[in-house]
C-alpha cells in the first residue's frame, strides 16, 4: 500500500475511533521485528507496518544495494501477525522531485554511530518523521537494539512535539546471545560464530558492573579486551555512557548505557545493555 491508500485507510480507522499502532521497518523481517508487531497487536486496536529501505539512512560505502528485500516473505509474516495494513511506499514517494527538506537531529546523533556513520541519523530522523506524518499512529515501536536510535526518535518526537507515543520493546537474541539483526545474513558459517563477541564483550561488562565496578573505563576495557581476543572482529567503537545524553561517563552514579559496534567479515553490529542500579529494570519500556 503507497501514500494516498494509507493515508485513506488510517483516516477510515479514525472515524472508528481507531487506536493505531506503527511498526516501520525495513524488511528482511526476523523474530525482533515481529516482537514489535505483537507488541502492537496486543496495545492498539489497528496495527500498521511500513516496510522500506531508506536510501539516505546508508553512507556511501554501506550496503544499501545489496540489503536483503525478501518482499513475499515479509508479506506473509505481517500476514500471519494479523497486521491490518502494510505501507509499501517508493523512494519517489518519500523523496519527491524537489524535495528539499531534512529533518536534522541534535548532539544525541552525533555520537557512538553518528561519529562513524556521517549523516545515518539525519536519514532516519527525516524517515521517521515523514511516516509518522503519513500514519498518524498513536504508538509506534522500535527495538531496543537500535538503543541510539531509539534515543534519537524519543528526542525528536518530544522537541517536535509530535503526538505519537515511541515505545521501546526489549532486544530479541537468539539462544547464543547474538542479538537479531537482518545483517546477520551476511555472515558466513565462522563469521556468525564470531558474532557472539558482542553479547560476551557486554556480559563481560555486565558482570564487572554487578561485581561492584563503576570505573567506565575499566567497564570499556573489559569490552574492547574480549574483542580483541576474537581474530575476525573489529571494533568500531567501545562506550559507556549516560543512557540520556550518550555523553561518555568516567564514572557512573547512577545507570549507564553500554554499548558497542563491532565489524566481522565488513559487517557492521551493534548491540547493547542497560548497567542498572536496578537490577529489575534492564529495558527502556
Amino acid at each position: 500500500m503507497n501514500v494516498e491508500p494509507a493515508i485513506a485507510g488510517v483516516r477510515a480507522w479514525r472515524r472508528g475511533v481507531a487506536d493505531v499502532g506503527l511498526v516501520p521497518t525495513m524488511g528482511a523481517l526476523h523474530e525482533g521485528h515481529l516482537a514489535l508487531v505483537q507488541r502492537a497487536r496486543a496495545e492498539c486496536s489497528h496495527v500498521a507496518a511500513s516496510i522500506f529501505v531508506n536510501p539516505t539512512q546508508f553512507g556511501p560505502s554501506e550496503d544499501l544495494d545489496r540489503y536483503p528485500r525478501p518482499l513475499e516473505r515479509d508479506l506473509e509474516l505481517l500476514r500471519e501477525e494479523g497486521v491490518d495494513l502494510v505501507f509499501l511506499p517508493s523512494v519517489e514517494e518519500i523523496y519527491p522531485p524537489g524535495s528539499d527538506t531534512a529533518v536534522v537531529p541534535g548532539a544525541l546523533s552525533r555520537r557512538l554511530e553518528g561519529r562513524t556513520r556521517p549523516g545515518h541519523f539525519r536519514g532516519v530522523a527525516t524517515v521517521v518523521t515523514k511516516l509518522l506524518n503519513v500514519v498518524c499512529p498513536d504508538r509506534a515501536y522500535f527495538g531496543e537494539k537500535d538503543g541510539q536510535q531509539l534515543r534519537v526518535v524519543q528526542a525528536l518526537v518530544r522537541d517536535l512535539f509530535l503526538p505519537v507515543t515511541i515505545v521501546p520493546v526489549p532486544t530479541v537474541r537468539e539462544a547464543d546471545g547474538l542479538a537479531l539483526s537482518s545483517r546477520n545474513v551476511y555472515l558466513s558459517p565462522e563469521g556468525r560464530r564470531a558474532a557472539t563477541v558482542l553479547w560476551r564483550a557486554l556480559q563481560s561488562a555486565e558482570a564487572s558492573w554487578e561485581s561492584g565496578e563503576r570505573r567506565c573505563r575499566q567497564l570499556r576495557d573489559r569490552m574492547r579486551a574480549v574483542i580483541d581476543a576474537e581474530p575476525l572482529a573489529t571494533a568500531d567503537y567501545v562506550s559507556v555512557a549516560d543512557p540520556s545524553t550518550l555523553r561518555e561517563l568516567p564514572w557512573a552514579r547512577g545507570d549507564a548505557f553500554a554499548s558497542l559496534a563491532v565489524r566481522i567479515e565488513g559487517v557492521h553490529l551493534i548491540d547493547n545493555v542497560l548497567l542498572t542500579m536496578n537490577p529489575g529494570a534492564r529495558s527502556m519500556a
